[in-house]
């Protein structure tokens, strides 16, 4: 979906819960964004801190350079999950 406010955006990431990788299963918003931090080193908040736990907040004020090179190291991390 194409964001319609700030620069933020806001994607479903219940279908990842459940899911593990280096001992660490992925059960809420906020253990996905410990595991992301860990291990794509890419900063993000808890969609449990805005009501809805099965989604992760993302900030899109920095340079396309940044936000290409961060979504690769998510796309990468969340593909170790299993």
């Amino acid at each position: 979906m194409k964001p319609q406010g700030a620069f933020y955006v806001f994607p479903n990431v219940a279908s990842y819960y459940g899911r593990s990788f280096g001992g660490k299963t992925i059960t809420n918003s906020a253990v996905m964004a410990t595991y992301l931090l860990d291990e794509s080193n890419v900063a993000l908040v808890p969609g449990g801190d805005f009501g809805h736990d099965d989604h992760i907040r993302l900030s899109y004020a920095t340079s396309m350079e940044q936000i290409v090179k961060g979504v690769e190291r998510i796309g990468e991390a969340l593909t170790k999950l299993r």
